[in-house]
């Protein structure tokens, strides 16, 4: 035990974030490995990036590796049972097999804490005085994520949409790519295996790509997310001394800090795939320019969306039988959607607002009608059209109240303060520095990116020179003293 902790204190130091100066020695260095050195097939590319991620996995916990082999093992073999399967029974055996023991390790490590103090507040509330036995565990990064990419391909060989991968480091790679694999986005077997099963030819500009993409998710983290991330915690952590215009100025600071952070994990994880000749799932595409609530998820956390969509959506019955099912299986959606990112309260109460946000929509058949990008002209459509806009942004603050909140109590303090304060004088202005230098620079994020908002990337084209320089004098500025390094969806 003593030389297992030692090793473990001396590994710890050494965990990766995108953003650190120990995954800026470790990218640089696969990449050599990858096109120059084990370059000569597909098989030796894949043993690098294997290797590779499993290094990156266990720089965070090495002890969690083995749950991440388990598990690929798991379906990886599961899934080659099931199309071998001859008979019906035998086939629903290790499908279910596969689904017990996945969504067992997920609700033990994430969710079993959460069920059994619920369960013993409500037997308290009734008298019933009990003490709840919670297990002392520390949720292994990424368990949610990669649990889904190997649901998702039992399920599609179940279905019978894909055959089962019989080259298990393929598999592997598929399960544990490190771009992916801490926090998406959520990939499906139909389209990375396919990629990983061939050998990867060096493609300059699709490698430029690669990189402006990269760095652009930098921009959005250090320099957007972060940096609202300091604003928007000292006034949720201070609340009730504060006024409605700081506590509206918390809101919207804790919006871009977690579009920053999300996107900007996003971004840099298809950037860096880019540079291996691989292409994720986008996961984000300008979510905030959304003129309704349905649009929004459209464009928010695509990967996980879809994935609802095709997994638990349709298999309930979808938008094929009446009202009634729809409201049904919409409520589902986003109540398992809010649960998915956390075992709290303040999660599902968030689901449930966005379901409740959906629902006008639905019920007007009108959850389709922004389906193109937003195109303004010189009218009064393209004022009601920002109208929409800005309406759907007050929404999403609103309901990222609950999501960045402790409890559903302090979400709740939080908004009634704003309405009952009714004192919007510059209090949090004045009473920390470069305030109004943040919004400034929130005001110019929002400016490059509605921009940009039929491209993957704002530094891509015309001077892009100029923008390249402009984005790492940012980031060297504003990212050099960063006290936010870890990423928020870390923690799902």
């Amino acid at each position: 035990r003593i030389y297992l902790n030692f090793a473990f204190e001396i590994w710890k130091p050494l965990t990766m974030f995108f953003n650190s100066l120990s995954f800026a020695v470790f990218l640089p260095i696969v990449f050599v490995l990858y096109w120059f050195i084990f370059n000569k097939s597909k098989a030796s590319q894949n043993a690098v990036l294997i290797v590779a991620s499993y290094y990156f996995y266990s720089c965070w916990d090495w002890r969690f590796l083995f749950l991440l082999v388990f598990s690929t093992f798991l379906d990886y073999y599961t899934g080659l049972q099931i199309e071998k399967g001859k008979t019906e029974r035998g086939r629903k055996f290790w499908f279910w097999l596969s689904i017990i023991v996945n969504l067992g390790f997920l609700g033990v490590f994430k969710y079993y804490n959460f069920f059994a103090s619920s369960l013993s507040e409500a037997l308290n509330s009734v008298g019933l005085s009990t003490s709840p036995f919670l297990l002392n565990v520390v949720l292994p990064v990424g368990i949610s994520f990669y649990t889904f990419h190997g649901l998702s391909y039992v399920i599609d060989i179940y279905l019978k949409r894909i055959k089962a991968e019989t080259n298990f480091v393929d598999y592997s790679l598929f399960v544990s790519y490190f771009p992916l694999l801490v926090a998406g986005p959520i990939e499906r077997a139909t389209h990375l295996l396919p990629q990983v099963k061939i050998k990867r030819h060096f493609d300059f500009e699709k490698s430029k790509e690669g990189v402006y993409q990269f760095l652009w998710g930098l921009v959005k983290k250090v320099v957007i997310a972060d940096t609202c991330a300091t604003y928007a915690n000292a006034i949720f952590d201070y609340h009730s001394s504060m006024n409605s215009l700081s506590l509206i100025l918390g809101a919207v600071y804790f919006a871009f800090q977690i579009y920053g952070d999300f996107s900007g994990y996003s971004d840099m994880a298809l950037g860096m795939s880019k540079l291996f000749g691989i292409d994720l799932l986008r996961n984000f595409n300008y979510p905030y320019f959304s003129r309704d609530i349905a649009e929004f998820w459209r464009r928010w956390h695509i990967s996980l969306s879809s994935w609802f969509r095709d997994y638990l959506y349709i298999p309930l019955g979808g938008s094929s039988g009446g009202m009634g099912m729809k409201i049904r299986n919409t409520f589902i959606i986003f109540l398992v959607s809010g649960f998915w990112h956390g075992a709290n309260w303040t999660f599902i109460a968030w689901g449930l607002i966005n379901a409740i946000y959906f629902l006008p929509l639905l019920l007007l058949k009108r959850n389709r009608t922004n389906m193109e990008t937003v195109v303004l002209q010189r009218n009064w459509e393209s004022v009601r059209v920002l109208g929409s806009i800005l309406m759907t942004f007050m929404l999403s603050c609103l309901a990222w109240i609950f999501f960045r909140a402790s409890s559903i109590s302090q979400a709740l303090r939080y908004i009634q303060q704003i309405f009952t304060d009714q004192h919007f004088s510059s209090q949090f202005l004045k009473n920390q520095r470069y305030n109004y230098e943040l919004l400034f620079l929130i005001g110019a994020f929002v400016v490059v990116e509605w921009n940009s908002r039929t491209k993957v990337e704002p530094i891509s084209g015309k001077y892009s020179g100029l923008k390249l320089v402009l984005c790492l004098a940012a980031i060297l500025a504003l990212g050099t003293f960063s006290d936010y390094k870890e990423f928020i969806y870390f923690q799902f």
